[in-house]
């Protein structure tokens, strides 16, 4: 379902993470309206428990949370279009849900500085709690194929959905984390 580049993964290079040109390019052709990803990791598999870097440096620790609430992760980019359009939707689960939900976005790191990164969060100001994968910890995890790649993971570290692309029902998704229609 991903055009041309179906099942890229990231690697490192030289220290620090690099996705490959196949998903880099993945990024430029995921069809806006697609969702429901064949790529990345598979729904119905148990969510890894990594730890990602904050911002500040700070280990964070997946595992404290998976298992306990439902999640959402978003791996993003700050030049990623469609990342940016699903910010009002990522609001809209976290006012519906707030604190009974984890909000995690992934930075993938790909041409994205700390500092362009706090620049971008001054401006957008986006739901939630940002995770800086400049080790790639996190992309080879969960099989990231694209930016915007959503994950929603249930209450029991399951992974309940996976999507890409603009017009992804994440309400919809967050639902059946938490069991209801």
């Amino acid at each position: 379902m991903v055009s041309g580049a179906e099942g890229q993964r990231g690697s490192r290079a030289g220290g620090g993470t690099v996705l490959s040109v196949l998903s880099v390019l993945t990024v430029l052709t995921v069809p806006t309206g697609h969702a429901q990803l064949e790529a990345g990791i598979a729904v119905g598999s148990k969510a890894p428990a990594v730890v990602i870097n904050d911002l500040e440096g700070k280990p964070v620790d997946l595992a404290t949370v998976l298992g306990t609430k439902p999640v959402l992760l978003e791996f993003w980019a700050t030049w990623c279009s469609l990342c940016k359009t699903l910010l009002p939707e990522l609001e809209q689960v976290r006012r519906a849900y707030g604190d009974r939900i984890a909000l995690f976005g992934v930075n993938v790191t790909v041409n994205d500085s700390k500092r362009r990164i706090r620049r971008y969060l001054d401006q957008h100001k986006p739901p939630f709690q940002v995770l800086y994968d400049d080790r790639g910890v996190g992309v080879r995890a969960y099989d990231v194929p694209a930016t915007s790649f959503i994950v929603v993971v249930d209450s029991g570290g399951t992974v309940v959905y996976t999507g890409s692309g603009v017009n992804q029902d994440l309400m919809g998704a967050v639902k059946r984390a938490f069991g209801t229609p």
